[in-house]
């Protein structure tokens, strides 16, 4: 039985099925460009999303007074954690007035090991990115290019989302672009 049960969930994970996006992410018909945004690192030091280029870059917008905000972000540390490389990264980009260190000390709670400290105290970022509510994540491909967007909080690390995510990180890169899969 359990081998059975194994072999269900490799097939589930394998299957192109499992590849497309969850029901709540939505992707563009065509990939757009990503308004240029500015913010800090943990030091203070200037910060774009160009320096991520090569990279397929999940963009969450987010702070630590946000209640939706706070309970995605350990799944995002674990996503960090399981998919980030040198092809892959979760940019966890904070609105927060308070800085890097409203975000090293909400880090410092619960437990966040595996995300950089970006910060925009500015809150720039969600005008530039037209983003109606937090917490907003952009699918970004590795030319800087939006592929999609989910509003609201999600589970990053469950099991259709890596397959996804992994889907998007292999495809490539010769102009194939991203559909929505039919259903």
């Amino acid at each position: 039985m359990k081998w059975f049960l194994m072999a269900a969930l490799v097939f589930v994970l394998t299957s192109s099925a499992a590849a497309g996006p969850p029901k709540t992410f939505v992707l563009r018909d065509t990939p757009e460009p990503v308004p240029a945004l500015q913010f800090t690192d943990e030091a203070g030091r200037p910060q774009t999303l160009e320096m991520f280029r090569g990279k397929v870059v999940l963009l969450n917008v987010w702070a630590t007074w946000c209640l939706p905000c706070r309970k995605e972000m350990p799944t995002l540390d674990r996503l960090q954690f399981s998919l980030g490389g040198p092809d892959f990264e979760v940019v966890a980009l904070s609105i927060d007035r308070g800085g890097p260190e409203a975000v090293k000390k909400f880090y410092a709670e619960t437990g966040i090991q595996h995300l950089g400290i970006h910060v925009d105290a500015t809150s720039q970022a969600g005008f530039a990115l037209v983003s109606f509510g937090l917490p907003t994540t952009l699918l970004v491909d590795r030319q800087g290019q939006e592929l999609g967007r989910l509003v609201g909080p999600a589970e990053w690390d469950a099991p259709d989302m890596i397959a996804f995510l992994q889907s998007v990180i292999t495809q490539r890169q010769d102009g194939l672009v991203l559909k929505p899969q039919k259903e």
